[in-house]
């Protein structure tokens, strides 16, 4: 018996060895053996090799194309029409008989937007829809419609449309938070007009802010490539979630830069929320100038508190003034959060609710002082635009 199994293992061994010099030297012989050694049942008649194939999956490794497949039904083109502004000078006899017939054809914008709800409402950016006369939505897979504007909000340069159609592809909305600088992203949308187009990059940075793009401003960087016509597109995830809206890039030459900005979703969610509830979104305000904390203004009005925001201004009769915040005061915590900077002060504040009185904690040089503001709407602001070469909004 031991001599049958001491003859079993030589003979296996020997096997194994030569089936490794056949997949080391010869391994287009080793394929063909495996495509003709089919299994009948259980396979279908797949051979092992492909049927090893199969069971691992046939997405290529390092490959999006599950994320891009399960998000790009739901993002769409966005295409507006605006007419032209006709110059009252220009419908004068005597100028139209000197200058010429006034031109008013109709100026055509081009952006992007996505599915968020089976209703058909469609998010994208404020400044793809804002002063259009006409918004024409085209799906995917090519279906058209009109869309009609639900709300917008020009503080963070989003907008909600509406288009009626049945069986809506809808995106899914992923958890902007938990994205962390390093993790891949696609950017989906409608580029220069040439169609829908699927860039891969990475999460560059978090919590950008102060750069001039919009009021309230907490953006994801991304190199992953965005173009004109991209605004209002999804930044998704690496499993089809929609972790933001793109919507800027820094660029000279009109194209990308390997530098584009996307509003996160847990602020476009909010912005979302807002105006279906209330066809705008309604944030705090109390009047007043606010400034980053600096050694000289500390130094100048006599504060030693490292961290706060000083109040440089206050509106008369405001909610601040009557609170009885002066300027100097450093405001340090607004309904029990610590406020670091100026960037967490706009939030916070922007978050109050109209109406309802707020603790403040001011430090006024020695002194911590409580004060109960109550924030009144905050006004509306015209949206203010970036020069061309620094940053180009599309």
């Amino acid at each position: 018996m031991k001599k049958i199994w001491l003859l079993f293992s030589q003979v296996v061994t020997v096997l194994l060895a030569i089936w490794f010099v056949l997949v080391t030297l010869k391994p287009d012989w080793v394929k063909s053996i495996g495509a003709r050694d089919t299994v009948e049942s259980g396979f279908g008649g797949i051979s092992l090799f492909e049927a090893a194939r199969q069971d691992a999956g046939s997405v290529a490794p390092g490959s999006y194309s599950s994320a891009a497949k399960k998000a790009s039904p739901a993002v769409v083109s966005i295409s507006t029409k605006r007419k032209s502004d006709s110059n009252q000078s220009q419908m004068d006899p005597w100028f139209r008989f000197f200058g010429g017939q006034p031109d008013e054809s109709a100026q055509v914008g081009l952006g992007s937007g996505v599915i968020v709800s089976p209703e058909g409402y469609v998010l994208t950016n404020n400044h793809v829809i804002e002063g259009a006369d006409e918004i024409e939505v085209v799906l995917n897979d090519a279906r058209k419609t009109t869309g009609k504007l639900i709300g917008s909000d020009p503080d963070t340069d989003l907008a909600v449309i509406k288009i009626n159609m049945a069986h809506l592809p809808v995106i899914v909305i992923g958890n902007s938070d938990s994205l962390q600088v390093g993790d891949h992203v696609l950017a989906i949308g409608n580029p220069f007009g040439v169609g829908q187009t699927v860039t891969s990059g990475i999460v560059s940075a978090l919590g950008r802010n102060q750069l001039g793009i919009n009021t309230f401003e907490n953006f994801i960087q991304t190199d992953a490539a965005i173009n004109p016509g991209n605004s209002g597109g999804a930044l998704v995830d690496v499993y089809g979630n929609m972790v933001g809206i793109n919507t800027a890039i820094v660029s000279r030459s009109g194209g990308s830069m390997g530098i584009g900005f996307a509003i996160p979703m847990s602020t476009a969610k909010q912005v979302l929320e807002s105006i279906l509830k209330d066809g705008q979104v309604k944030r705090g305000w109390v009047g007043i100038e606010p400034n980053e904390l600096s050694p000289e203004l500390a130094q100048t009005f006599g504060l030693k508190s490292d961290h706060g925001v000083i109040v440089t201004g206050v509106l008369q009769g405001g909610p601040a003034f009557n609170a009885g915040i002066r300027p100097g005061d450093q405001i340090v915590d607004i309904a029990g959060h610590q406020v670091n900077n100026l960037s967490e002060l706009l939030a916070l504040v922007a978050a109050l609710k109209p109406g309802t009185a707020v603790a403040f904690k001011i430090q006024r040089k020695d002194t911590l002082i409580a004060a109960s503001v109550t924030p009144a709407q905050r006004p509306k602001a015209k949206k203010q635009r970036i020069p061309e070469h620094e940053f180009l909004e599309h």
